[in-house]
């Protein structure tokens, strides 16, 4: 199986360098700059589970110019539409497109461009950063990847990506239920960069405070409720878990939208947070909290712009 990844930071970088090393047919779709960078010094990795590196395939999107069998998108989302015009040449009549991106919008723009048979769910866990050097820093030992079609079925392209994807050095899940896959993480990540952002802090510097753990779970149970309204209402174990993680009053976790928030850099803003907040107002849902760290957001937004 032919497979382009798209993107070579932290989690395509990280995914698709653990792909190469097992053997598997992977090429990196990259920008120039980052292209230079990995020809000049290869894909490093610094993991807990041992460090390597590779000498990666490279294409820069002006060479695109033969279909692959499967796409892997690893972009911020506010990076997609820009990814899905350059990947237009890699996109065949049996292409699949298997997105890990945050949130649910990703899924029908994708259907749009290409239609709704080429995309499939899917779901990263992976915490990961580059470093000043280019270099991808793993920051703990999970890593893992879950896919299915969207609508639960086993197909056989599904057999054929399961068995191209596993045994590569991270965890691999076939999900019959992608859907819920994809609003539970939303729902935790949501949580935890609306409480990191809006609150100035870690998981555990505003659990330590009364005001602070009022507002967290308040929070959790907005981001609940619109999924719950959405027909995607997580279980209560997961919801208790959940509750649970972001909630740690000795916690130093932060989410990534707040790590790019504090240096500066462009967020998911729109994609995790105003989605979320569009689907309460078209579910009559009133999520004061909401509400106000998407309004915080824009302003950042506002002003990088």
């Amino acid at each position: 199986m032919r497979i382009l990844i798209v993107g070579a930071g932290s989690t395509g970088g990280f995914f698709g360098a653990r792909l190469a090393q097992a053997g598997r047919d992977v090429t990196f779709l990259v920008r120039p700059g980052r292209a230079a960078a990995l020809r000049a010094h290869g894909l490093q990795i610094i993991s807990p589970h041992g460090d390597f590196s590779i000498r990666p395939t490279l294409l820069c999107a002006e060479q695109l110019d033969q279909p692959f069998d499967l796409i892997i998108l690893t972009v911020k989302a506010y990076a997609l539409e820009q990814a899905l015009e350059d990947i237009a040449p890699a996109v065949g009549p049996d292409t699949v497109i298997l997105p890990v991106l945050n949130g649910f919008r990703h899924i029908d723009r994708i259907a749009a461009r290409f239609g709704q048979h080429t995309v499939i769910g899917g779901v990263c866990k992976i915490i990961g950063s580059l470093d000043a050097q280019g270099r991808i820093v793993q920051g703990a030992k999970i890593n893992e990847v879950f896919y299915g079609e969207l609508d639960g079925r086993r197909s056989e392209r599904l057999q054929r990506i399961d068995a191209a994807l596993s045994n590569a050095g991270f965890t691999t899940r076939w999900s019959e239920n992608i859907t819920q896959d994809l609003w539970d993480k939303w729902l935790m990540l949501a949580s935890l960069g609306c409480i990191n952002s809006l609150m100035r802090g870690t998981v555990g510097e505003v659990a330590s405070t009364e005001a602070g753990l009022t507002f967290a779970n308040a929070l959790i149970d907005e981001i609940a409720r619109v999924a719950q309204a959405s027909g995607h209402g997580p279980s209560q174990a997961y919801l208790d878990q959940t509750r649970s993680a972001l909630t740690l009053k000795d916690s130093p976790q932060t989410s990534s939208m707040y790590r790019d928030l504090q240096a500066g850099q462009p967020i998911e803003a729109e994609q995790i947070v105003g989605d979320l907040l569009l689907r309460a107002q078209q579910a009559n849902l009133s999520t004061p909290l909401l509400a106000a760290v998407n309004a915080h957001l824009s302003v950042y937004q506002q002003r990088l712009r």
